[in-house]
């Protein structure tokens, strides 16, 4: 169990990667739409490739960091009923759903996905629109999603197991704030007034 919780961190620290990577997209996205609406409006220039761009970033924010949202425990739970379980009840239950049917979902969804990857690069598809992208990058965004998705499955599938069996501490009892969060959590209190009469900062 000791290897198996080792590789649960590697794969843990991949994640966290990829989910600090994926918070710039966000700021990518809203500063490339920003410049594309100035353009327009004041300019009277549009690309259909920025307007494309938007979307493609967008979309590998949600596909790519699924995974972050997993390890973080930021997904939807029915928490009405999760917070009556037991610890062991609510370990038990994911273990069954990641085995029953996050894994095969997964397995499934990169099958289904990859020869549509294959063939969009292979003839070069690109988007019907005039002066659009092409196409495979985007659609191998899904491929690529679940595969992390499927990664941190098996980790935090390691980390449940081990729990049950008492090797492990109970990860579904940590703080279910990301890291996102908390770093808008801080920006906020640096900027609030740290008197209480609210007296603007010198």
């Amino acid at each position: 169990m000791g290897t198996l919780l080792k590789l649960s961190q590697a794969i843990d620290a991949l994640s966290r990667l990829i989910g600090k990577v994926v918070i710039w997209f966000i700021f990518a996205t809203a500063v490339i739409s920003t410049l594309n609406a100035v353009a327009r409006k004041a300019f009277h220039v549009g690309s259909n490739a920025f307007l494309e761009i938007q979307w493609y970033l967008f979309a590998a924010v949600f596909m790519l960091g699924a995974g972050y949202a997993f390890l973080q425990n930021a997904h939807v739970r029915i928490d009405v009923v999760a917070g009556k379980l037991s610890a062991r009840t609510r370990n038990l239950i994911d273990v069954i759903g990641i085995i029953v049917f996050l894994l095969p979902l997964c397995y499934f969804m990169i099958s289904f996905s990859w020869p549509v990857v294959h063939g969009a690069y292979v003839s070069g598809e690109v988007s019907s629109n005039a002066g659009g992208l092409i196409r495979w990058p985007v659609y191998a965004l899904v491929p690529a999603g679940f595969a992390l998705l499927g990664l941190q499955a098996v980790s935090e599938l390691f980390k449940r197991i081990a729990f049950l069996t008492g090797k492990g501490p109970d990860s579904l009892a940590h703080d279910t704030h990301s890291d996102i969060e908390e770093h808008v959590q801080a920006a906020v209190s640096a900027t609030a007034p740290n008197n209480a009469a609210g007296e603007p900062q010198k």
